[in-house]
């Protein structure tokens, strides 16, 4: 067992694996059933795409594979709050108390992802791989959580990786310069590969956990643990020293082979264009593990449920960062249409001149995806794009309010980038100036329009008809 040892948060109700979550959706009419033997290539992706935002959708039989294929698990906001157990409004609070308060895991002897073992290995053969886009390179793993033990302390990192299918027992991965990557490093610097788990079919809140932007050697599944109000079960993998969830569907345990790279991409990813081809880092595939009746998990790239995942992790950490520095930031919000990554809104309650530009400086330090933020009063509607717009139309001269920052280093998946991800970065202040006259910035207001019962007041609507026509 690893990790700090802390107090766990009080339990809330929270779907522990993906089967209970399944489960719920369907009692709840968010479940849906594609007909058996639809296509594993573009098919199965383009159902999933009509439905995102309505319907989970599990498809049987996919291209004739005895293992059903699962996607969109989360459609929006209200679903991720559902799956932990809170309102929408208190999902930020929920992660953060979690992340504060991380429960360690315990490992047991054995569980249902164990069921049956494959030391055979033939990944499409053996698993209902999809593909995506239309210029994917293939298929690709696109919902597994790659966890991965640092070499020299053995504590464990989670984080989900593009994973495309380059042969029968090989893997080629996406490792960006984090965690992984490191361990990755580590591991060849010392003259051996870096044991990895893909665990695929778990619950969305070790997904929602895998996404936490935490310090290196933090495992990720204690803030399961903290989620789901009871230690996460994990088992032994059987072919390396990974330890993963018991209770998920599939498991592939294999290696990151030292100085190895082959080509992977393109891929369809969450900015909506295509990551593109180059060489990456490869896994060697040693056994398949999972569930005798086994669900295959599988997110769309660029799709609700992937910028979801990204965005909510993102704001409850961008929030306590900047929080740390000024009480007086009340709510962050990464915006749909600034793919949950690259632009952010802060709301604030202003106490000074030049408080906003310090924010924004806070927030392009939290987190280098982001690219725009827009600071607000606490009167704006954060969630809301129109109400957002309104304050930049109104409370916002680019002379005087507009900051920008040249040659920065931002996401790498950013077409309009440079080489390495390096660009610039934009602050807009769209709050009141405190020295302003009251007057000036009153936003007008009806009396009493908020308390109007309509069917009070509205007749029939053969009333207006009959006033046309003079009777």
């Amino acid at each position: 067992m690893t990790g700090n040892k802390a107090a766990a948060p009080s339990a809330n109700h929270c779907s522990r694996d993906l089967r209970e979550w399944l489960t719920h959706l369907a009692a709840t009419d968010r479940l849906a059933a594609a007909k058996p033997g639809l296509g594993l290539v573009h098919e199965l992706a383009a159902v999933s795409d009509q439905m995102e935002l309505d319907k989970a959708v599990l498809f049987p039989r996919p291209d004739g594979h005895d293992m059903p294929v699962v996607a969109n698990l989360l459609a929006s906001r209200k679903w991720i709050g559902d799956c932990l157990g809170v309102s929408e409004d208190g999902l930020i609070t929920r992660y953060q108390d979690a992340v504060q308060n991380p429960l360690p895991w315990v490992e047991v002897e054995d569980g249902p992802v164990q069921a049956v073992v494959h030391s055979d290995v033939d990944i499409n053969g053996q698993l209902p791989v999809p593909t995506h886009n239309e210029l994917d390179s293939g298929p690709y793993i696109a919902a597994g959580l790659m966890i991965s033990r640092n070499p020299t302390n053995g504590v464990q990192n989670v984080s989900i990786h593009r994973c495309q299918i380059s042969g029968k027992d090989r893997i080629g991965v996406l490792l960006l310069p984090r965690h992984t990557w490191t361990y990755s490093r580590m591991a060849e610097e010392a003259g051996h590969a870096l044991e990895v788990a893909i665990v695929i079919g778990v619950d969305p809140a070790s997904l929602l956990a895998s996404q936490a932007i935490v310090p290196m050697d933090f495992d990720e599944m204690e803030i399961v643990g903290a989620l789901h109000g009871a230690p996460v079960e994990m088992v032994k993998c059987k072919t390396n020293n990974v330890r993963v969830p018991a209770h998920a569907e599939i498991v592939l345990e294999g290696r990151v082979l030292p100085g190895v790279a082959e080509p992977e991409g393109p891929f369809g990813e969450f900015p909506q264009y295509y990551g593109r081809r180059a060489n990456r880092h490869v896994v060697q595939v040693d056994a398949i593990t999972h569930r005798k009746d086994a669900i295959f998990h599988t997110i769309i790239g660029g799709g609700m449920e992937h910028l979801l995942l990204g965005g909510l992790p993102r704001e409850a950490t961008i929030l306590e960062s900047l929080q740390r520095h000024d009480p007086g930031v009340l709510d962050v919000h990464l915006s749909r249409g600034g793919i949950c990554r690259y632009h952010l809104v802060v709301k604030i309650d202003k106490k000074q001149e030049g408080q906003a530009k310090n924010i924004m400086m806070g927030a392009f330090a939290a987190h280098y995806d982001i690219k725009q933020v827009v600071v607000v009063d606490r009167d704006v509607n954060i969630h809301d794009g129109e109400s957002v717009e309104w304050a930049i139309a109104t409370r916002f001269q680019a002379d005087q309010d507009l900051l920008v920052v040249n040659n920065t280093q931002g996401s790498k998946l950013d077409p309009t980038t440079m080489e390495d991800g390096v660009g610039a970065k934009m602050g807009l202040d769209a709050t009141i100036p405190l020295a302003a006259d009251e007057f000036t910035f009153t936003v007008i207001k009806v009396p009493g329009a908020g308390d109007v019962n309509l069917d009070a007041v509205l007749d029939d609507p053969s009333a207006a008809t009959a006033i046309i026509a003079g009777e």
